[in-house]
């Protein structure tokens, strides 16, 4: 399985947990979510402390950037080679990878 074709179904599985959700909120209630929330965090834990770089998926869009700080539950903030700030809301990335 190719580094592509595991980010299609990671975005693919939190499309699919969005849908089940009925409103446009994500169905935290899933024990699937709150792994996949354990393991996002731990990408982000992983490049605050080793300065690698994550490529984030929000919402059919690429952004790409160095963990900087990490707000809670509700956002992260990174910076890249373009922009020197970048806040993230968690609730809308779909998926994470680590560069």
């Amino acid at each position: 399985m190719t580094r592509r074709s595991v980010i299609q179904a990671a975005a693919a599985a939190g499309a699919a947990a969005s849908l089940r959700a009925g409103d446009g909120q994500r169905a935290e209630s899933d024990t699937g979510a709150e792994s996949g929330n354990s393991m996002f965090h731990e990408l982000l834990n992983q490049s605050l402390k080793e300065k690698k770089g994550l490529t984030f998926y929000v919402q059919g869009q690429t952004v790409v950037g160095l963990v900087v700080r990490i707000d809670g539950d509700q956002a992260v903030e990174v910076r890249n080679q373009t922009h020197s700030r970048v806040v993230i809301r968690l609730a809308s990335v779909d998926a994470v990878a680590l560069a």
